[in-house]
């Protein structure tokens, strides 16, 4: 027994199958926020100090720095992913939703960019 009406089923109609990549992203992303999450938690509260030059020093090294660009990378895009839904779903006017989609993934792409710049100007010592 199908749940497609008999119209859905002689015009092919249905599901198009692209939500499921993006629940995907979006589980995966969630599940390495985690551990990432926790690891950036537990850096800076073992730190001695939380000044410039201590986070500095800790940023430096090639781990922290690693971990700090997964971290805003994987937190940008789960970030893009779950503010796309919103607005995919809120923003009614065809034009406006595209606009605001193109609008998000160009600032989300700066935002990140700029973040990477930052941790590895630091990590580099510039």
């Amino acid at each position: 027994m199908s749940l497609r009406s008999p119209l859905g089923r002689v015009l092919g109609l249905g599901s198009a199958k692209a939500g499921a990549g993006h629940w995907w992203a979006q589980r995966v992303t969630a599940v390495a926020l985690v551990p990432l999450g926790l690891w950036f938690l537990i850096s800076l509260l073992a730190l001695p100090a939380i000044d410039e030059g201590t986070v500095r020093a800790w940023l430096a090294s090639p781990a922290s720095a690693l971990f700090a660009c997964l971290l805003v990378g994987v937190l940008g895009y789960h970030a893009l992913l779950g503010v796309s839904v919103v607005v995919e779903d809120y923003v009614h006017a065809p034009g406006l939703r595209i606009a605001s989609l193109l609008g998000l993934r160009f600032g989300f792409a700066l935002a990140g960019a700029a973040a990477l710049l930052a941790i590895l100007k630091v990590a580099l010592g510039h």
